[in-house]
């Protein structure tokens, strides 16, 4: 399988798109090394601004761009991004309804050898709070390439959030792949549970799925890339054909995917549910495979949890 980071294809999508649309903008606070933006820096020095170490700043001037009529896409460290300047997202973005994708780079664990205060494992459960912010994981880089092509094209505020290595093909091609914002894509089909993931943990689920297979177990996968809206049609649905659903996020269990899915269930479709991310304390530091083994987000306890649902 390829395994390409997926901030490499937004620089290389929105470098293709802004050839033939000059309203495209991206702006990084001292990130573009990181954010794999210098390609398009130095190819559109005119639609690229660097604001420096001053995440608070990046929000406000985006949001003046976007009031000019033009498309900005800001690009900084997740974990600066979704705490220090949520404030401007909140006023700036969100309240004032203006056209700025947000993209958080380096999310989830991506830094995880450096230690809690780098990870961001908060940052869905703070922007799916916000008022008029539609919240995206995309799960690899042909879905990562169609949601760019996506948001382009999407009028409001989008947080989005990636990884910062390369990650594992879920789809086979671009072609296979579209992207809506807020419908999920069913990526196996099933009969006895369902797993529902988002970002990077959508291949370990389709991963899962393999296991739980030579199990004896079918199941389902579903691809929930927008966090919110949330495809409430899509839970319900997978609720009452499945009957049990697991979820899987690189995020904490508090606030994000699982929490979502579990707002919908308890209140319309009440079935078993397990919610796998990271607990209630600093996450450890190590390789984000380590820190992903070290929580239990594997194929491996995903088969055991669903195994333990099902009574197996």
């Amino acid at each position: 399988m390829n395994k390409i980071p997926n901030r490499q294809v937004i620089c290389e999508t929105l470098a293709e798109l802004a050839r033939d649309d000059r309203d495209i903008m991206v702006l990084a606070s001292d990130s573009r090394g990181s954010a794999a933006m210098a390609p398009f820096a130095k190819e559109f020095p005119d639609q690229f601004v660097e604001v420096g170490i001053a995440e608070q700043n990046i929000v406000g001037i985006s949001a003046g761009l976007a009031h000019s009529g033009k498309k900005p896409f800001v690009t900084s460290p997740a974990c600066f991004l979704s705490m220090r300047s949520i404030e401007q997202i909140k006023v700036d973005v969100a309240y004032s309804g203006t056209n700025v994708k947000l993209v958080g780079i380096s999310g989830g664990v991506s830094y995880g050898a450096l230690g809690m205060s780098p990870h961001s494992v908060q940052d869905i459960a703070v922007a799916r709070a916000i008022p008029g912010l539609a919240v995206v994981l995309p799960a690899d880089r042909h879905e990562t390439k169609r949601m760019t092509e996506a948001l382009v094209k999407h009028e409001g505020g989008v947080y989005v959030r990636i990884g910062r290595n390369p990650v594992e093909d879920s789809y086979e091609s671009d072609e296979e792949c579209e992207f809506v914002l807020g419908q999920a894509v069913t990526m196996r089909d099933g009969t006895d549970l369902t797993i529902i993931a988002a970002g990077e943990t959508v291949r370990v689920a389709l991963d899962a799925h393999e296991a739980l297979k030579e199990a004896g177990v079918s199941c389902r996968v579903i691809n929930m890339h927008t966090i919110k809206p949330l495809d409430e049609e899509a839970v319900l649905r997978v609720a009452g054909e499945t009957g049990h659903i697991i979820t899987v996020e690189e995020h904490s269990i508090h606030g994000g995917l699982g929490a979502a899915v579990a707002e919908v269930v308890v209140q319309h479709k009440p079935v078993p549910m397990r919610i796998v991310g990271i607990p209630d304390e600093p996450a450890i530091a190590g390789k984000t495979s380590e820190v992903f083994e070290h929580y239990g987000i594997s194929a491996n306890n995903l088969k055991r949890l669903a195994l333990e649902l099902l009574g197996k």
